[in-house]
């Protein structure tokens, strides 16, 4: 009994300093502007057995969460993948991405075996290197207004290849840890079969939960059913997975699909968006306590000579592919050297390398030091590269020009189904508009028709200001849930008193709560339609203003 009660105590003492390191990682770095990423690796290495050494083990339970972190990671581009928008991305896609990987993956995994990595850890680090950060530089072009440009919307698009190409990855790491034995062709044809059965599995769930759960969930208006729900799917599919002998994360990056499309996916989004952070952070954190910056001090030159390389080889592979997929040499090399560093995928799959025992921890040492540097070098590489591409933009796929009478402005917040038929009827009624969500993904459509699109979370003020809110004169709050709509609207009554706020509001118990944070109008409804509050918006635009009375 009291030994139990110890490894309880010792798994709380290290999961609280864990999140404790979290967050100071956290703040530190959204004071500095740094990519939390690095701020989390970082603190893990300070907190870390090569560092004060505070955690020097983590026990069982503290991996099982970390792997959480990791399932949620999957989930959340399982539900903003679109196979619909993948399919407009076209060249970008299948041409720039599919050659970015190889001309990166193959001469860097290449390399690693040349200095003595085994083949198999050879083959993920070239895979691993592949992969950039999706979040940095989305965040990057929109903040220097080049997501609309064309090399701006093909670096995007190599981007998602990416992160499509991590569900393959995934599924050939079990098959490189088959105690030493190498895998035989039978091995990869039972692979293919079991991911066929198990992919036709999820587009029967798909059909059903579209056409009978969703509905369901609807009429019975319920956050907390949609959330046992959504944790009762993730844990099935996950279980599904591991008992077919693929990886649970194929079975979390499932869940996500299930979910992308339906009505409630954007709200789903929302409710698991802080779990998904906290595990995030657990996760990165344990993953940067394996490293070792002593060990990595003692080896300068050979880290140096790979950091100056991997982001040389990438910034060439990037550029070629951009060049093959139509953009011009300039353009291709700026962008090429915008995408030049690691992304959060590269961490995750190098993980289950350590995991199954394929990399070893001197390895890894090193690769993550790399990483690391690559990522806080981001901000200096990214605006280098967007000032060699230059700020044409492709005026073909841009919206027609505003007039040049004074506009009327608006901002949507939520641009989920419905906040994307409120803000294409207001683009064709002449309004100047910003969108914005949490989503990179879900704003991409958007900023390739010209739209001035901005990623992060609208309760920030930095980031309303940063769209342009605290002078627009309306406001359309779309977001799928009504605490977080509440405190959307509180925000853009901090930075702009005179803008007509309309909301969409789920529950009729939010409605007064929603006027007397300073919202002019709250459409509460029934029913998943976009109907009440495209009539209000047609109104302000007719009428300029109204009255502080006015509900639905």
């Amino acid at each position: 009994m009291g030994s139990s009660f110890m490894e309880i105590s010792s798994v709380i003492k290290d999961f609280f300093l864990i999140l404790l390191a979290g967050t100071v990682a956290g703040v530190v770095c959204r004071r500095w502007g740094i990519s939390q990423l690095v701020g989390y690796l970082v603190i893990g290495a300070v907190v870390g057995r090569g560092g004060l050494g505070l955690i020097e083990d983590p026990g069982h339970e503290l991996e099982l969460i970390a792997e959480a972190g990791a399932l949620l990671l999957l989930f959340s581009v399982g539900i903003e993948f679109s196979f619909d928008e993948l399919a407009r991305l076209g060249r970008p896609f299948f041409i720039g991405g599919a050659t970015q990987m190889a001309l990166v993956s193959v001469p860097l995994g290449l390399a690693s075996w040349l200095v003595g990595v085994s083949p198999a850890a050879a083959v993920l680090a070239g895979a691993a290197g592949a992969f950039s950060s999706t979040v940095l530089v989305f965040r990057a072009l929109t903040e220097e207004g080049q997501l609309v440009s064309r090399h701006g919307r093909s670096g995007i698009a190599v981007l998602l290849f990416q992160d499509a190409a991590l569900v393959p990855l995934l599924l050939l790491v079990p098959l490189m840890t088959g105690g030493g034995e190498t895998p035989s062709a039978a091995d990869y044809l039972l692979l293919i079969v079991k991911t066929a059965v198990f992919l036709l599995g999820v587009i029967a769930l798909h059909w059903l939960f579209r056409r009978y759960v969703v509905r369901l969930l609807i009429a019975l208006r319920s956050v907390e059913l949609v959330t046992l729900m959504t944790v009762s799917l993730l844990c099935g599919l996950c279980w599904a997975a591991h008992a077919t002998g693929l990886p649970p994360a194929i079975g979390a990056f499932a869940t996500g699909l299930v979910l992308s499309g339906t009505r409630i996916s954007r709200q789903v989004d929302a409710i698991i968006l802080p779990f998904r952070e906290t595990f995030a952070a657990v996760f990165f954190v344990t993953l940067g306590m394996l490293l070792k910056p002593i060990a990595a001090l003692a080896e300068p030159l050979l880290l140096l000579g790979g950091l100056v390389g991997v982001i040389g080889l990438k910034t060439f592979g990037g550029a070629a592919a951009l060049r093959l997929s139509g953009l011009p040499w300039r353009r291709a090399l700026g962008m090429g050297l915008g995408l030049s560093q690691l992304g959060e995928f590269s961490f995750l799959l190098i993980s289950r390398g350590v995991a199954g025992g394929i990399v070893t921890e001197a390895h890894y040492n090193r690769i993550l030091f790399i990483a690391v540097v690559s990522l806080i070098l981001t901000p200096l590489l990214l605006r280098r590269g967007l000032a060699i591409a230059g700020h044409e933009t492709d005026t073909g796929h841009l919206p027609h020009e505003p007039p040049e009478r004074e506009t009327l402005s608006a901002v949507v917040v939520g641009i989920g189904p419905m906040g994307g038929q409120i803000a294409s009827r207001l683009e064709t009624m002449g309004v100047d508009l910003a969108l914005v969500d949490l989503s990179p993904v879900n704003l991409h459509a958007y900023a390739q028709a010209g739209f001035n699109t901005f990623a992060g979370d609208a309760r920030d003020l930095a980031m309303l200001k940063r769209a342009g809110a605290e002078t627009r004169k309306l406001a359309v709050v779309c977001v799928p849930v009504d605490e977080i709509a509440l405190d959307v609207v509180k925000s853009l009554r901090e930075i702009n008193r005179t803008a007509t706020i309309i909301v969409r509001c789920r529950f009729q118990s939010f409605v007064t709560r929603l006027r007397r944070a300073g919202a002019n109008i709250v459409v509460s409804e029934e029913m998943e339609t976009a109907g009440p509050l495209l009539k209000r918006c047609e109104e302000w635009i007719d009428t300029g203003s109204f009255g502080n009375d006015a509900h639905g």
